[in-house]
């Protein structure tokens, strides 16, 4: 089976760099992994690291809460990440971060993750979520490094489960020291096929997302532009959710919307839904900003908008490639709304079953049941609770209820490390 692997391994770096001859994205993924080594011998040769591994940005901030406390707690290591995708290490590597160095993972053949893993000292190395490459698993575990994966998410179709899956999971039980499971129902998955070192500490989005919750989340211009209205913030909008804002902004027109697209390349085409929408890298101090619809051409600011919107519509939950963070909107206590295509994420199934959120298989369902909840608000009297406020209250107590999975990961993780204290 391993040779299998391999052999898979190499199909799929030829479709891969087949691919980038069409793919920008891919071509930047390309050209970074074939410098990644030299990256790392020549800056971190021979040190002590803490690796941490991301497929893309929405698990690099799922584990950055425990990257931090692990900086903190092993300050004499260097900070290793790696992603996969150009999505995580193209939005990371243009801020400030705490890494020493940001690589693109390598592909997964055994003679190249024994030179990476060579040239340095591994002391932790944790994946996120669920990206497992076995060549690396294993050499990671040949040079004694200790192997996590923080939030994990076992699910029925992952290979791990079918009948012609038991090499796989053979591999992770060998591999992993310790697995910190979101849900029950991932941990049950994993010990079905015998992945026995674990245990349920929940999702670390949700330090995450308090974390951002908690700092300071001003943008410019965009209180002024709210200027006391409801405000509706699409974030990561596909065109399904672009459908919804345009039924919104005929239905809602003294309610602010803000459409923060998933892509930037998305913007010519917004303009041309709304011909009179402002794009936020053309307003100054004398823009007039009456108008109802703000198209947010630049990145970095989604998490930030959230605190000025009465509600919030996160996109992706309508095709195939997912729903985007609903939780760093539920953090300010406003409820989300989204398609019902979620199976990868537990978070929205609670944020509905505590009325704090709702998904929709049609966008134009979604897009009539914010008109009437938004014009019923309109009509409650000031002395009673309208359905909006509710939900509100609701997605702001989901949040905050959540236990600190990331404290209990770092007690697991230190208690690998007799010489160490929790932090």
């Amino acid at each position: 089976m391993a040779v299998l692997y391999s052999i898979f391994i190499e199909v799929f770096i030829i479709v891969f760099k087949l691919f980038a001859m069409f793919n920008a994205k891919a071509r930047k993924g390309l050209l970074g992994r074939n410098t990644a080594i030299d990256s790392v011998q020549s800056q971190l040769n021979g040190e002590s690291v803490i690796w941490m591994h991301a497929a893309s940005l929405g698990e690099y901030e799922q584990g950055l809460p425990v990257l931090e406390q692990l900086k903190t707690g092993f300050p004499d290591s260097k900070i290793l990440i790696s992603f996969f995708s150009p999505s995580g290490y193209e939005n990371v590597i243009k801020k400030e971060n705490i890494a020493d160095l940001i690589i693109y993972l390598p592909f997964d053949r055994k003679s190249t993750m024994q030179k990476l893993v060579n040239a340095m000292d591994v002391k932790i190395f944790f994946t996120v979520k669920y990206d497992y490459w076995y060549h690396l698993l294993r050499v990671l575990k040949s040079k004694n490094a200790k192997v996590f994966v923080v939030s994990a998410l076992f699910y029925e179709g992952q290979i791990f489960f079918k009948m012609y899956g038991g090499w796989f999971s053979k591999q992770l039980k060998t591999c992993l020291d310790w697995a910190f499971h979101q849900t029950v129902g991932s941990s049950a998955l994993a010990k079905s096929v015998g992945i026995n070192q674990s245990s349920v500490t929940g999702d670390t989005r949700f330090d995450r997302v308090k974390q951002l919750k908690n700092r300071d989340n001003h943008v410019p211009f965009i209180s002024e532009y709210v200027f006391n209205r409801r405000s509706i913030v699409l974030g990561s909008s596909w065109e399904a959710e672009e459908k919804a804002a345009q039924v919104l902004h005929k239905k809602l027109p003294k309610t602010k919307l803000i459409i923060a697209p998933h892509d930037l390349k998305r913007v010519p085409h917004l303009k041309l839904l709304f011909p009179e929408a402002l794009l936020y890298s053309e307003i100054n101090e004398k823009t007039d900003l009456e108008t109802n619809v703000l198209i947010i051409d630049s990145i970095g600011l989604l998490s930030k908008l959230y605190s000025y919107a009465t509600l919030a519509v996160v996109g992706g939950g309508y095709h195939s490639a997912g729903l985007h963070n609903i939780l760093e909107a539920a953090a300010f206590g406003i409820p989300v709304f989204f398609g019902d295509q979620y199976k990868k994420n537990p978070e929205a199934d609670a944020l509905i079953k505590m009325n704090g959120g709702k998904s929709f298989s049609d966008e134009f369902a979604m897009a009539g049941y914010i008109e009437e909840l938004i014009k019923s608000a309109n009509r409650t009297p000031i002395d009673e609770v309208s359905t909006l406020k509710e939900m509100s209250e609701n997605a702001k107590f989901f949040v905050e209820s959540q236990p600190d999975a990331t404290k209990k990961i770092l007690a697991k993780i230190l208690s690998f490390f007799p010489e160490k204290t929790v932090v």
